[in-house]
């Protein structure tokens, strides 16, 4: 089997992939525009062959790099990157190349959320109202109707990157005259508590892996304002979470994929689809996932490429914590003391890629434990400001 992977370096935990896919049996093949020398060595090691491009936004060389495979190895059977950004780059190639897979045509509704809206309401779940909007006379015709506060962001576009909560007639006007020149979606404010459904789908469609996280704080609220966040995987899954995202993973017709799916929870227990994301979540948390479980996810992923077969003994053994603090807040414990106090349950911390700072923090800590209370007594903690 011929699998290309775009990217592999990034985010720093995707070389994991391929390597676990090498110990599958199957011909690794990377397209990136990092140097060769740059990557780090289990990454090196875990690749048939590494193609080097000038600039991965640049399809023609991204062409260029699978004709060149195609060639040299015979007919590609994945192109795959697991990553939001590489999405349309991916469907694109899979196209062009004959390769199993999304293609260009299957992802519209996996990338405009005005047009996940349409899917998650056919599949009789509930939504926030919303409407693209092109200037202000539109959008002050739908919050006429919503009323204020109203959330607007990219149509098309990737985590909360250019997200805002508009909450009067002054900050609209600003937005009009300040926003990029974009699609953008405006939805009414919903203010409920942020619950996801993850996991990974195997060739057929089947959900042979899920988890949950629940996060403090939106992750819009976290980029705007700079706070620090924390999320974490509970040990038992909510079950009308499960729920909603069987649906959305039957609704969206998920095959041998990743997804991360974002829900607000209502006071009243009722369930608002967010978002659909066709990739893992962001992050650290694919390592989290492990953490949980004691399970590998990427010896697993490799299993059901190339076998479909996911054998991994899901036990939910522990509850697991993501902290994010930020360099700019002072906080009253440092993070050796952390270790000194509770270093039985950190099972890794670590510096964030500046990339992902804004979403998830400067600095990252996991930890695990048996008892949820006693992992919310050691976040407490961890991000209590001085």
């Amino acid at each position: 089997m011929n699998f290309v992977f775009l990217s592999p370096y990034f985010p720093n935990n995707f070389y994991n992939f391929c390597v676990r896919m090498k110990e599958a049996g199957i011909n690794v093949l990377a397209i990136g525009d990092l140097a060769y020398d740059e990557l780090r060595t289990e990454l090196k090691d875990a690749l048939t062959e590494y193609y080097r491009v000038d600039n991965m936004e640049d399809y023609s060389q991204m062409q260029k790099a699978c004709g060149y495979f195609t060639y040299k190895y015979g007919k590609i059977d994945r192109i795959e990157s697991n990553n939001e950004y590489w999405l349309e780059t991916d469907a694109r190639l899979r196209k062009d190349f004959n390769v199993k897979g999304l293609k260009i045509d299957d992802i519209q509704a996996m990338k405009y959320k005005s047009k996940m809206k349409e899917v998650f309401n056919e599949a009789g779940l509930n939504t926030a109202r919303g409407k693209v909007v092109d200037n202000l006379e539109e959008a002050e015709e739908f919050i006429g109707e919503v009323g204020y506060p109203v959330v607007v962001k990219p149509d098309n576009g990737v985590g909360a990157a250019d997200t805002y909560k508009i909450n009067n007639q002054g900050e609209l006007v600003d937005f009009f005259e300040n926003k990029l020149d974009l699609d953008y979606i405006m939805e009414e404010y919903v203010n409920g508590k942020i619950y996801t459904f993850d996991g990974l789908t195997d060739q057929n469609g089947n959900i042979v892996f899920s988890s949950s996280m629940v996060f403090n704080d939106g992750i819009m609220e976290t980029v705007n304002n700079g706070l620090d966040m924390f999320y974490y995987i509970p040990r038992e899954l909510p079950a009308d979470i499960v729920e909603v995202g069987r649906k959305t993973v039957e609704a969206f017709g998920l095959k041998e994929r990743f997804f991360h799916f974002e829900y607000f929870k209502m006071d009243d227990g009722r369930i608002v689809a967010l978002e659909v994301n066709v990739r893992p979540p962001g992050g650290l948390t694919l390592d989290m996932f492990n953490y949980a479980n004691d399970i590998d996810i990427y010896r697993e992923y490799a299993r059901v490429v190339q076998h479909n077969i996911f054998d991994a003994d899901i036990k939910r053994k522990y509850n697991c914590f993501y902290i994010g603090r930020k360099n700019f807040i002072d906080y009253k414990y440092s993070v050796d003391e952390l270790i000194n106090n509770f270093g039985e349950y950190v099972i890794r911390h670590e510096e964030i890629s500046p990339i992902l700072a804004p979403a998830i923090g400067d600095y990252g800590i996991i930890l695990r434990t048996e008892n949820i209370e006693k992992g919310k007594k050691i976040v407490e903690y961890a991000i209590e400001h001085s």
